[in-house]
């Protein structure tokens, strides 16, 4: 249950960031607050890790996001997604969303060439921040998200 209630917020925020290149404060540190409050409260992440697993997660999700912020290629809210994920799980799951997203960002930008200009104009529109060549920075939670439920099997 609670990685179904993950994979709902999850797929919340990479609607949000897809639509909107943004993903609200009220999602990433309101998430990040209900992660701290149960590793507080329980001793264990959401998704039963030690509290230490969970905290160290935060840690990796925040070495592996910071240099892509600070070289402009990752927004604040991808920082914020990925260190209350990583609050919320472990550390292998964090590596395995990751991993999982540099994957599918890549088979984007290899197929979404193609298959951009065949997709209605009204789901174009609606993306239109998916579009390949629109920008040097894509929406990062879309692809966290593919990256979660491709590892999923993996990670859980």
């Amino acid at each position: 249950m609670q990685s179904f209630v993950l994979l709902i917020w999850l797929a919340v925020c990479a609607a949000q960031d897809a639509r909107q290149r943004r993903i609200s404060n009220g999602l990433t540190f309101g998430a990040a607050a209900l992660a701290l409050i149960y590793l507080w409260a329980t001793g264990t992440t959401w998704l039963g890790a030690d509290a230490q697993q969970g905290l160290w997660a935060g840690v990796i999700a925040l070495a592996l996001t910071l240099p892509g912020y600070f070289m402009g290629r990752m927004g604040a809210a991808d920082v914020k997604l990925m260190t209350a994920m990583g609050l919320a799980t472990n550390g292998v799951f964090i590596l395995c969303a990751f991993i999982g997203a540099g994957v599918a960002s890549l088979l984007w930008l290899l197929i979404a060439p193609r298959v951009w200009l065949h997709m209605r104009q009204g789901l174009r529109e609606h993306l239109r921040y998916m579009e390949p060549v629109a920008s040097k920075k894509l929406p990062f939670a879309p692809f966290v998200l593919a990256g979660v439920l491709a590892s999923i099997h993996w990670i859980h």
